[in-house]
Order: C-alpha cells, then sequence, then structure tokens
C-alpha cells in the first residue's frame, strides 16, 4: 500500500462562529482506496500558499510512500532544504499529512489511532470552553464582569467543569508589554465574578496571548492568585521559555503554555526550564500524532499534564480526542462549545460529546470523517490569515475597553 493521491480542502467558517477564519484539511487516498484525514493549524501564510506548501510536502515525501512509516516520512520533512530545526510552518503542513496517515493507519488495521499509540487511558476526556459572545449581548463578555459570569454559570449548567476567558486586553505583535492598572482590575474584577458564579462547580483558567513581560504577568498573577485559577495561560510571548521561567518560580497559579510551539524540541527546553506544568500542543501544529505522544511521554517524565490546544476545525479536534485517549498525564480538552455548529456540519458524524465530556470514538483511524459535501460548498474565498494580531504596540492609550 502507498499514498497515491492529496486533495486540499480551503472551507470558509461562517459568521459568528470560532475557530479562525477558514479550516485547512487534507485528504489522502491509498493506492487501495482507503482515505485519510487532516487538518493543518493556519499561521503565518495565506489561504492560497499553504495549500500548495502541503503539495510540496506531499510530492517530495509521501506521495508513493508507505503511510505507515511515519518516522521516515517525518524526519525526511524536518531536514528537508537542510533545516532540521523546530520551523512552525513546516510542521504546520506535517502534522496535517502526518494525522491523515494515522487516518489511514487505523483504517486498515480496523483500530482507533489512540490504540495504536499505547491504548485507551480514558473513557472520557474532561473538556472546557472558552466564553464566546453570543448574538444579543448588550455588553463585550470580555470586558463585562456580569456578562461573563452569567455565560460561565450557563456552561457550567450544561456541563462543563472548567471555562476559559481572557480579559487581559488586546494583543500584539510587538509584545510583551506591562498591563495598565486598569486592565489589572478588570482583570481581577472579571475573575471575582465568575468565581462567585460557578463557586467550586468549575475551574477557571486564565488566558492570555504571550502579551506580558515577566514582571507584567507577576504583577498580574498576584491579583489572581487568591481566586486559584486552574492556569495562567503563555503569560510572557513563547519564544523565550526562561521568561516565562520567571513566572512560573513566582506564582502559585500553573502555568500553561504550548499553542505556538511545535517539535519535541521545544517543549523539551520549556520542561528543561521549568517554564510551564501544563503542555497545550495543538495537533495541527506541533508535528503530527506521533510527536504529540513523545512530547506527551517528555511531560509525563517531568511532572507536567496535556491539555491540547484547538482554534481551529474538528479534524484537529479529533486527533486531541485521540492523543487525550492514549496518554495517562492528560488533564483537559479545549472544545469549542458543545462542538456543533459549523463544527458539527464539517463532519459527518459529529463529536459525541456528554455532560462536559468528550466520548473517544470507537471508530478507526481518527473516528471521524470530513463532510467532503459541506467543504467542497463552503470555499474560502478571501486572503485573510486564519488568526491575527494587531501590528502596532499596545499603549495605555489604545486599550480602550
Amino acid at each position: 500500500m502507498h499514498v497515491a493521491e492529496l486533495e486540499t480542502f480551503v472551507v470558509a467558517n461562517r459568521p459568528g462562529e470560532f475557530g479562525g477564519e477558514y479550516f485547512i484539511f487534507v485528504k489522502l487516498t491509498t493506492n487501495t482506496g482507503i482515505v485519510g484525514y487532516g487538518e493543518h493549524y493556519g499561521a503565518t501564510f495565506g489561504p492560497d500558499v499553504v495549500p500548495a506548501m502541503i503539495s510540496d510536502i506531499a510530492e517530495r515525501h509521501l506521495i508513493g510512500n508507505d503511510p505507515f512509516e511515519i518516522e521516515r516520512f517525518w524526519h525526511r520533512c524536518l531536514g528537508s532544504g537542510f533545516s532540521h530545526r523546530p520551523d512552525i510552518s513546516l510542521m504546520g503542513c506535517v502534522s496535517a499529512l502526518e494525522m491523515a496517515c494515522w487516518d489511514i493507519i487505523g483504517k486498515e488495521v480496523g483500530k482507533p489511532a489512540y490504540q495504536l499509540l499505547g491504548g485507551r487511558v480514558h473513557d472520557a476526556l474532561r473538556s472546557y470552553t472558552y466564553l464566546y459572545p453570543e448574538p444579543g449581548d448588550s455588553k463585550d463578555v470580555y470586558s463585562d464582569p456580569t456578562t461573563a459570569a452569567e455565560r460561565a454559570a450557563f456552561e457550567v449548567s450544561r456541563g462543563f467543569t472548567a471555562v476559559k476567558f481572557d480579559p487581559a486586553g488586546p494583543y500584539s505583535v510587538f509584545d510583551g508589554h506591562q498591563p495598565s492598572l486598569e486592565r489589572l482590575d478588570l482583570s481581577e474584577r472579571m475573575v471575582a465574578a465568575v468565581r462567585e458564579a460557578v463557586g467550586t462547580k468549575a475551574d477557571i483558567l486564565f488566558g492570555t496571548h504571550g502579551q506580558f513581560t515577566a514582571s507584567g504577568a507577576l504583577r498580574l498573577a498576584r491579583r489572581l492568585e487568591k481566586y486559584d485559577p486552574l492556569w495562567f495561560e503563555e503569560p510572557v510571548p513563547p519564544d523565550n521559555p526562561a521568561e516565562m521561567a520567571k513566572v512560573a518560580s513566582q506564582t502559585t497559579i500553573p502555568i500553561a503554555t504550548g499553542e505556538r510551539l511545535t517539535t519535541k524540541a521545544e517543549f523539551a527546553r520549556l520542561l528543561d526550564v521549568k517554564a510551564a506544568s501544563i503542555l497545550q500542543m495543538n495537533l495541527g501544529r506541533v508535528g503530527g500524532l506521533l510527536e504529540a505522544k513523545k512530547i506527551g511521554a517528555l511531560a509525563e517524565a517531568n511532572g507536567a499534564q496535556l491539555a491540547p490546544h484547538l482554534y481551529c476545525g474538528p479534524i484537529v479536534g479529533a486527533a486531541n480526542v485521540q492523543l487525550a485517549t492514549c496518554s495517562p498525564n492528560f488533564l483537559i480538552l479545549e472544545s469549542i462549545r458543545d462542538w456543533s455548529g459549523i463544527h458539527a456540519d464539517l463532519l459527518v458524524t459529529p463529536m459525541q460529546f456528554e455532560d462536559g465530556h468528550v466520548i473517544p470514538p470507537t471508530a478507526p483511524g481518527l473516528g471521524v470523517e470530513l463532510n467532503e459535501e459541506f467543504a467542497r460548498a463552503n470555499p474560502y474565498r478571501g486572503d485573510g490569515l486564519h488568526l491575527t494580531m494587531d501590528p502596532n504596540p499596545v499603549t495605555p492609550r489604545t486599550d480602550q475597553f
């Protein structure tokens, strides 16, 4: 058996739904007719460039080759062009193709991918969701404590035992910056309101996006500690683990990070300096399922836990589920709400979600199938990036809420 064909899909997200501007999926077909799906977690380049990059890598290293030979494919890609180092753009493409190979492998042997990566550990996967704005909101859920508290209580009422939100302000390509006094005050009031609303029924996950200097992050952490958040996410930019370690060593709140990191090499450096105890790899960027499993083993040896990140589509979500199911140090899984809306429409059969938990599928491979009819009917026609940041520095003058 060998990989014979590749097809890519760039699918528009619907207005008012979440997970990015669009989704990039891949479809591999073997010479024996087995189909595998994967997903790229978009980053630096536009929707016309990324499929071309994926196609180039597939033509050079995968088409005509055995999809079972994951290590051979992965290392040929890593060293291609005399690079041999973590490269987020390369690894986004590799991740999509690698998870599609695991989908094929599982279907060929009739087993879920998690059974081939160590076997099922968890029968249900605890999940969390961001507090997202809803149509008809009179105030901003990201800056109004009452609205945030009401939304958190609603999510808890439908089974979630953890909610995440980020009231820490805009984030910029020029970060990290110091939080303003107003933003420090708002963040504390937001967390206090949510804690009062959910009590001990749910954990609070405080999100940031690498916004602060280490000293700025610590100023904020000291205000939040009394409310006992489960984590303080990516408090400083991800390129300097030593700075993040300063925050980790001086706060009682666990540090979570990893959505912008790729390969075991970057996560090993994070663990070496004790910068985080909760790792949030994204399966559409980190290098694929096998690479994530290796990172999970590094984390286990260092007393760290896994909380797979999701801000893209449900194929990455399905890969996250496979990893979480077979990882003894799994903590919690990111969901985008309850996997409904476009995240259900993109799949032939939606994820099984019950009382705040994802139930691991028993179908082979990734356990889900891309709804190709829906994907073809909803192409993305724009030229934007999957996610964007403010191109200007954040100052007290520009940080208005």
